[in-house]
Formats: C-alpha cells, structure tokens, sequence
C-alpha cells in the first residue's frame, strides 16, 4: 500500500496525466446536481469537522453547502456534458481564408491532483475550410473544457479537438500559459513560474504558419 501511494504521489506531484479524457465512471450523472450537491455537502462537513472548525460559527455555517454548490453548478460544471456549448457555425460567405486567432481568452480550471487552481490564458487559432464559428463560442469552449478537474495538457488537446469537429478542419491550434497553484502556493512554491502548453493541428504543423500564429499572440493588442 506504502509503495502504491509513493506512486501515486509522484504522478501528483509531478502533474503528469494518466488518461487523455477525463477519467469518469460509467454512472457519472446517475445522480441529479441536488443529490450531488447533499452527498458532497456532508463530505465536506466532515473534513472541515475533522481539521477542527466549529461549523455553528456564523462564518462557517453555510460553507459546506456553498461549496458543494460551487463544486458542482461551477468550477466542476464543465463535466456535465449538458452544459456543452452549442457550437453554432456559419458559412464563410466573406470568403475570408487567413488565419483567425482569439488570444487571452481566461482560463479557470482546477488541477485534479490538488484541486488548487489553475488560472492563465488560452489563445486559440484556427483557419477557415468553409465554415467560421462564432467568436464567442470559442471562449465557451475553454470555458465548458476548464471547468473540471484537469490536467493542462489535456485541455488544451480538448479545445482544438472539439473545435476541429465543429469547424470540419485540422487547421486548429490552441496555446495555454497558467499558473498552478499547486505549484505556486505549496510543495515547491514557486511563485513565479507557469507552464505553457500547445497543441498545433493541421497547416499549424507547419513552421511557417506555427510561427506566424506564435508571432500573433505575443503583439501588444491591448486597449
């Protein structure tokens, strides 16, 4: 048992992902958000119970409740897969066949090691075969994608996988600069460091318009 939870220490430690989707269990939405939300509000009475907090206190009261509430309508939300965005495309009419880039898009996710933040930036490309998105659907799908317990590599494979199959390219590429906290404020508590992370499908492949999508997103566009 000692060298299995080494182990899986290390793994966590290390930030190093085990699975390329999400790992969930067959019954994952068996029960309703409400059932959810009591189970996970008793759990986290008994560890607040457990470190010694006085939950009659004012302060302390509701927060078992607020928390499972938050965990599951928020920062957990995106593993519903009913809270999907609807990725509405349009026909590129305009005939416009240059690369589109959103960049700064903010990321709130939660490592799934710690469940201590994540929060950084995603800048998202892609180029058009025909179809456009919408650009606010783009941010919608970082957001859907970082609202579960995650692995950063991970989403930032989900996001051009999933605008890949809206848009029907391979022309999609996605760059993602976070900080974790769980590198930041314990273990190593490295304040300053982030982790960058790319994934580049496609035309992106190639040196040229790989550079030229970086050379986007390092420009000062801010008003």
């Amino acid at each position: 048992m000692a060298h299995n939870d080494d182990f899986q220490d290390e793994i966590g430690n290390n930030h190093i992902a085990t699975n390329a989707k999400n790992p969930l269990r067959k019954d994952a939405f068996d029960l309703s958000d409400e059932s959810k939300i009591e189970s996970i509000k008793k759990d986290v009475e008994n560890i607040l119970t457990t470190l010694g907090m006085d939950l009659t206190d004012d302060s302390l009261s509701g927060t078992p409740n607020r928390v499972a509430k938050m965990f599951v309508k928020e920062i957990f939300g995106g593993l519903n897969p009913n809270k999907k965005p609807k990725n509405s495309t349009f026909a590129n009419n305009y005939k416009y066949g240059e690369m589109l880039v959103e960049k700064n898009i903010t990321v709130y996710s939660t490592c799934e090691h710690h469940l201590l933040p994540i929060v950084g930036r995603a800048h998202v490309a892609y180029i058009s075969n025909g179809t456009v998105i919408g650009l606010s659907k783009m941010n919608r799908i970082v957001e859907y994608y970082a609202k579960r317990p995650q692995v950063q590599e991970r989403l930032t494979m989900q996001i051009v996988q999933e605008l890949q199959i809206a848009l029907g390219t391979q022309d999609v590429a996605c760059v993602i600069d976070a900080k974790h906290l769980c590198v930041n404020s314990r273990g190593i508590k490295d304040i300053e460091s982030s982790t960058v992370t790319s994934e580049f499908g496609g035309k992106f492949k190639d040196e040229h318009t790989r550079r030229e999508f970086l050379d986007y997103i390092k420009l000062d566009t801010k008003f």
